[in-house]
């Protein structure tokens, strides 16, 4: 592709007489690309290309739509216009959802607050240890208070209620 610029001076340069050759040599340019140009009538004027449109653009209201029901999951998504004829991918689909997600402002887990002596949380866990040259099961009871969170821990060797 050459400027506008280059195609004044190559139709100067052939009105000179130079021939194709000549004018490729003195401009660096291949000898069909300036017979080309000598061809043209004017230079050509610079135009945009033209968009086409996405493959998702029938389906962006309908998406929109569910966006603001409440469903935000592009899978569930992705199969409901996928039944309607969509024929692309769930990337596209993914990479429209993105900026129009509402952005999540709470946190992902919240303290639970008890009173006093109200409440507690138990987990068992359970350890291999070598005692007196075998191997045996230890047990640890572990007792978290929901006030103060302080921590009660006990070993033992089986899990029973009564133990």
């Amino acid at each position: 592709m050459i400027k506008n610029g280059e195609f004044y001076v190559i139709q100067h340069m052939h009105q000179k007489g130079m021939n194709q050759t000549q004018i490729s040599e003195e401009l660096g340019r291949d000898r069909k690309t300036i017979g080309k140009w000598l061809r043209e009538e004017g230079p050509k004027s610079y135009q945009r290309q033209t968009l086409k449109p996405s493959i998702l653009a029938p389906y962006k209201d309908y998406i929109q739509s569910r966006m603001e029901e409440g469903c935000l999951n592009a899978a569930v998504l992705f199969d409901e216009i996928k039944t309607k004829g969509y024929p692309g991918q769930i990337r596209l689909l993914r990479s429209f959802m993105e900026p129009l997600r509402p952005t999540v402002l709470t946190k992902a887990t919240e303290r639970f607050e008890t009173p006093p002596g109200k409440q507690a949380q138990v987990d068992w866990g359970h350890f291999k240890v070598e005692w007196n040259g075998e191997a045996k099961r230890l047990y640890a009871f572990v007792m978290v208070l929901g006030y103060s969170r302080s921590m009660y821990l006990e070993y033992t060797e089986n899990e029973r209620l009564d133990t």
